[in-house]
């Protein structure tokens, strides 16, 4: 797999830890259910971002002859892991733990720890969602916010701008909850909040889930390669018709085609193969991340 940061997933990892700790910390004092259900969240993104880690390292390896077209979509299926685990380890138990607050509710103690410790937290995931908004920005080119989350191959990307969005929404709402069960009197706000969060990161993991599983299977590559590929082959004289295209995305970085193609007929066997070749170059310097391409001539009219 090409060279692929991981900047986005280090500066996930160091905040979270850092926030799990905090939270947990405040949850031990508060008796909070939404501040535990928000620790644990904290806690369980931490693990995805190791898995995710490991999906790179294993992405990374190089093609053998087991896999002949590499390992990049092994990075699917450890993103598709942490959808998963966002999914039971952080929205399931924060919606057991909202309704176990509801129905047998506890009294909040040292409100005002709580919500320093809250705001601490949504300042840092705030500033973690923005950068990866920042990064999703440059990486979209022209295509629209949604469409990107929608289109893009880096799994590990949206993942991480999921958990960290996910994070966010989840402390306002603990924050609110927390100040309504303060001041209403009433604990069961707080398994509220909890329930909320809960619901959120469910509606993420879900949403996570399907577009991962997607790239999983076999995707077609970007529209934009497709639209490079018919390009050249318009531009190139020794070819005269593009028969069929098909496009796999191996990983973020790593594409394969495949392709039939009607040549000149004049063209004698050694000047087909040179053809073929020359166009394979120029496809590939035009497009880096096309890793393998299989052109086959055919007669067909």
């Amino acid at each position: 797999m090409a060279d692929h940061s991981t900047k986005h997933i280090w500066q996930a990892f160091t905040t979270n830890l850092a926030i799990a700790l905090i939270k947990a910390t405040a949850a031990f004092f508060t008796k909070s259910g939404a501040m535990l259900a928000e620790s644990i969240h904290s806690a369980s993104d931490c693990t995805n971002q190791i898995l995710l880690f490991l999906g790179l390292n294993r992405a990374s390896k190089q093609a053998d002859a087991s896999h002949p077209l590499g390992y990049g979509r092994a990075l699917y299926f450890w993103s598709f892991l942490v959808a998963q685990l966002l999914f039971t380890a952080g929205g399931v138990f924060s919606i057991y733990e909202g309704l176990h607050k509801i129905w047998e509710p506890e009294p909040l103690h040292h409100l005002e720890a709580a919500l320093i410790v809250l705001l601490i937290a949504f300042l840092l995931e705030g500033w973690s969602t923005v950068q990866n908004i920042r990064e999703i920005n440059v990486r979209r080119g022209s295509l629209s916010f949604w469409s990107y989350l929608r289109q893009t191959k880096e799994s590990d990307l949206i993942v991480v701008f999921g958990e960290n969005s996910a994070a966010t929404a989840g402390l306002v709402f603990a924050m609110l909850a927390t100040v309504l069960a303060w001041y209403t009197g009433d604990p069961r706000w707080d398994g509220a909040g909890s329930l909320m969060v809960g619901v959120v990161l469910v509606c993420v993991a879900v949403f996570l889930a399907i577009e991962i599983q997607s790239l999983l299977v076999g995707e077609r590559a970007d529209p934009q390669i497709e639209a490079e590929i018919r390009r050249l082959v318009a531009e190139d004289p020794l070819i005269e018709e593009l028969l069929n295209l098909i496009t796999i995305q191996q990983g973020p970085s790593e594409v394969m085609v495949a392709m039939k193609v009607r040549m000149l007929d004049s063209l004698t066997t050694r000047s087909l193969v040179e053809a073929i070749n020359s166009f394979e170059k120029r496809l590939k310097k035009n497009r880096p991340e096309v890793r393998w391409s299989f052109v086959e001539p055919d007669s067909r009219v």
